[in-house]
């Protein structure tokens, strides 16, 4: 039987929840900026913790500067 990487209790199998090569609980595989519940495989990953796609994940870890990318990725100075 395997740990909870977040709240470290251990994970009975139906219960578990498979991401980030770890077994989780389900209420515990949550984005660490905003809380939502996220499920295995639909999230994005930083430093081994999930996170949302869009846009937690976007906003902390994306291109700099205003918009999203491309040509609105540079920084007016």
């Amino acid at each position: 039987m395997s740990q909870c990487p977040k709240c470290g209790k251990p994970v009975y199998f139906a219960e578990r929840k498979t991401s980030l090569g770890r077994d989780w609980h389900g209420a515990c595989l949550r984005c660490e900026k905003c809380n939502r519940t996220l499920t295995p495989g639909g999230h994005a990953e930083h430093d081994s913790k999930p996170y949302c796609h869009n846009p937690c994940y976007s906003a902390l870890f994306g291109p700099g500067g205003f918009g999203r990318g491309g040509s609105e990725s540079y920084v007016y100075k």
